[in-house]
């Protein structure tokens, strides 16, 4: 049976909830005013939660948080207010390719946020068809644009350059962002050092065996405290905790300060992901940081079937170590070696034994060593993609060269 995804606020919580036959348990966001500072998971009694026992659970999964954020607005104290600002404008950036499912129910979400001067624009990377651009012509106020160039992070830099307004934010096509997301993105940035923001990412929905594998095992969730990141609190390679690229948002200048968006890395080539973590190392190394806001609320759609959970955890994997493989040939960064050696020995070794043991709540082996399988193909993966990226660039030199030879001559 499925798990019910459940959004409840400890200032307005109900009697009980019923309905929920064909759940087994409940999966609770849990919020304080609108702010969320938890989740949990609560059994189902008859498709129904009896709010007394829910109410201890969900005390119990935010005795910090719930505290702190009481706190805050008993002195209406917020730290985003201290710094002086001025008005920000966000152009929103979907990058896409063939899913419009999904698509149009990112764009549903996004054009019903509060209007304060954002633009949205959908990125259409290397489209099978043009079912996309169809999509899109029925949004009055959504831009279409089209990027040939395969590769997320291709698309993630067409959209840096077509970008009208100083801040980029980012979603995945397949995700949801609520009311408050952009707002509570744009607050962050009233600290000039602040050059990249990051949000709290919750799961759509939980109705199949994967997506629910999913969510125990690789949760895009980082946690409901707000994080100032910088190279003075992490090292700027270990960035697994500072955000995803399913829910980010940029300085449009970014890459004068630390560059584009590597386009050997991430979905649509051979390394499959670490195009976010990449950008993420270069702007804590250059000095600058990362704001994770849990304010900041998008919900995701996780992979239905388990052979799409398979091959994305396979891809996380083979992305990882990509991103090292990246790290050691392009900038030295040795420190990549003590990386690798304590996730695995320190993290997927003692889940597999565990899984391999049978012991309670332990992951499924499949999963476990789809990523071990990811992890040893990306150090190739990044050389193959590398390889095929300085060939585009070459084939696309040679004809603009070739181009404007024959313009000279005419």
């Amino acid at each position: 049976m499925a798990t019910a995804v459940l959004d409840l606020d400890l200032v307005n919580l109900p009697a009980s909830i019923s309905g929920l036959n064909t759940y087994k348990e409940a999966y609770i966001l849990i919020r304080y005013n609108g702010h969320p500072i938890g989740r949990t998971y609560v059994p189902l009694q008859n498709g129904t939660i009896e709010m007394n026992d829910c109410y201890e659970r969900m005390l119990a999964a935010t005795s910090e948080t719930r505290k702190l954020t009481w706190l805050k607005e008993y002195l209406n104290y917020d730290i985003r207010n201290t710094i002086d600002s001025k008005p920000i404008k966000v152009t929103i950036a979907i990058c896409t390719r063939d899913r419009t499912e999904d698509l149009r129910r990112c764009l549903d979400s996004l054009i019903n946020l509060p209007d304060d001067g954002q633009e949205i624009i959908v990125i259409d990377n290397a489209p099978k068809t043009s079912d996309t651009k169809n999509l899109v012509s029925s949004y009055s106020t959504v831009r279409y644009v089209l990027e040939q160039n395969p590769g997320l992070n291709n698309a993630r830099n067409r959209a840096l350059q077509e970008a009208k307004h100083e801040i980029v934010a980012f979603t995945d096509d397949d995700a949801v962002p609520e009311k408050n997301w952009l707002r509570a993105i744009i607050k962050n940035f009233n600290n000039p050092l602040v050059y990249c923001v990051t949000g709290l990412v919750m799961p759509l929905e939980l109705e199949t065996e994967a997506q629910e594998a999913f969510e125990r095992y690789s949760p895009f969730n980082k946690g409901f405290w707000r994080t100032i990141h910088s190279n003075k609190t992490r090292s700027p390679l270990a960035t697994g905790q500072v955000g995803a690229g399913a829910n980010m948002a940029l300085r449009k200048d970014v890459y004068e300060k630390v560059g584009w968006f590597d386009e050997t890395l991430d979905a649509g080539t051979p390394t499959c992901s670490g195009g976010d973590h990449e950008m993420f190392t270069r702007i804590l190394a250059a000095g600058y940081h990362i704001v994770y806001e849990p304010d900041a609320l998008s919900w995701h759609r996780h992979r239905r079937s388990w052979k799409e959970l398979c091959d994305t955890i396979y891809g996380y994997g083979v992305g990882v170590y990509s991103l090292f493989t990246c790290h050691l040939v392009r900038r030295g960064e040795f420190g990549v070696f003590k990386l690798a050696y304590q996730w695995f020995w320190l993290s997927q070794s003692r889940i597999l034994l565990k899984s391999l043991l049978n012991k309670p709540n332990s992951h499924p082996k499949e999963l476990i060593l789809s990523e071990l399988k990811g992890c040893l193909r990306g150090p190739f993966a990044y050389f193959v993609s590398r390889k095929r990226v300085k060939r585009s660039k070459n084939i696309a030199l040679s004809a603009y060269g070739f181009h404007q030879s024959n313009h000279s001559n005419t």
